[in-house]
């Protein structure tokens, strides 16, 4: 019921999600104050994809290719933004998906397993059948892990917020890549690549870029890695933050 000539139509649209799938029960009670948050940084950088961002998204794609055993890590809330989209993503670069829920219950897991399998994704992880694992010094839910996926990844793909265990999985080697609009966030300052953009646009646009790079020699994507410095990505990303008046 939302007209499409209203001004905040496409952040109505998300917010919209959000609240249906809140109703159906797999987001946690915080989640809505998240999703928030996120929105309130996209405000200010224009609802737009910035260049720090399409930068980071290339050298977070071409790190995935490289990988041995890449893996998107979904929560609820990335789950009812672009679910469709991660499993696109998750196809074009032969990566695993995993649920992993700061608040799990069996209930949500169970929700949130079947709706991959609705969508066509037959074989996500981290669901209450399969073969966990616990991540040392992780002293919440988040600690659960796959032992086929992100217990053993060497690449982990983390859309939204996630400070303490993008910290504890770097620590333990892993390469860490995350997309979260708030470049302050421990998340964003722990991660190896940190892509400011809502995940909305950064999905769709880092599957197009996979399509391209997966035709590229080997030796072109380690050099994309390579001449990365995300410190310095987060401070122009920073700089794309425009207070309006």
């Amino acid at each position: 019921m939302i007209p499409k000539s209203h001004p905040r139509y496409e952040s109505l649209l998300l917010r919209d999600k959000m609240v249906k799938a809140s109703q159906a029960g797999y987001l946690a009670d915080s989640a809505l104050i998240a999703h928030g948050r996120g929105e309130a940084f996209d405000y200010l950088i224009g609802e737009k994809t910035t260049y720090p961002a399409k930068r980071a998204m290339y050298v977070a794609v071409a790190a995935l290719l490289l990988s041995q055993n890449p893996v998107i890590s979904v929560n609820g809330n990335a789950t009812a933004l672009a679910i469709d989209d991660i499993i696109d993503l998750a196809n074009t670069i032969n990566a695993k998906i995993e649920i992993n829920l700061f608040y799990r219950t069996n209930e949500r897991v169970k929700l949130i397993t079947q709706l991959y399998k609705d969508h066509g994704y037959k074989n996500i992880l981290g669901t209450l059948d399969d073969d966990i694992e616990y991540i040392n010094d992780i002293k919440n839910n988040r600690a659960t892990a796959s032992k086929t996926g992100i217990y053993s990844a060497d690449t982990v793909l983390i859309p939204l917020e996630d400070g303490d265990r993008a910290e504890i999985l770097k620590k333990g080697g892993k390469n860490i890549l995350t997309i979260d609009l708030n470049p302050l966030s421990r998340t964003s300052k722990m991660s190896d690549v940190s892509i400011m953009d809502n995940i909305v646009r950064a999905i769709p646009f880092m599957t197009k870029i996979a399509e391209d790079l997966k035709t590229q020699d080997k030796q072109v994507l380690i050099e994309i890695v390579n001449d990365f410095d995300n410190e310095e990505n987060l401070k122009e990303s920073l700089e794309q933050i425009k207070l309006k008046e």
